[in-house]
């Protein structure tokens, strides 16, 4: 039963990370258009863009992300294979994971990271002129 819950909490997690992702690029682009001070803050800018990075290169290279690998493990070891879960479990890996091609993903993936990184190199340039740079 322990394993069990423990894949629902890894799969929560796992969702909070791709809220944060998804939803973190979509409140950056609005802060292109409002005046939201936090949407400038160069650590949350840099850990939304190490994240979206690193979902794009697990994609491009194939590679199972390790909270879904620790999820079916612990799946595994709670005795329940495959699309077994809990009531909770199933709702949030169904918010989660959709059937698609696989490179369709991939592409997604690469084309939020590269906007995310054009996003962060004008939040950068923003900084650096604004700080008082004589150049334009």
């Amino acid at each position: 039963m322990v394993y069990l819950w423990l894949s629902d909490l890894v799969v929560a997690i796992h969702l909070a990370y791709a809220g944060f992702v998804l939803f973190g690029f979509l409140a950056i682009l609005l802060g292109l258009f409002f005046p939201w001070a936090w949407i400038r803050n160069l650590k949350f800018r840099s850990c939304h863009l190490l994240c979206a990075a690193l979902v794009a290169v697990e994609a491009f290279w194939g590679v199972t992300c390790p909270l879904t690998a620790l999820e079916n493990v612990l799946l595994e070891q709670g005795g329940r294979a495959g699309h077994q879960r809990s009531f909770i479990g199933r709702w949030m890996n169904n918010l989660l994971f959709y059937e698609a091609p696989e490179e369709i993903f991939t592409t997604l993936y690469a084309i939020l990271a590269f906007l995310g990184l054009a996003l962060y190199t004008r939040l950068l340039r923003h900084r650096h002129y604004k700080c008082g740079s004589s150049h334009p």
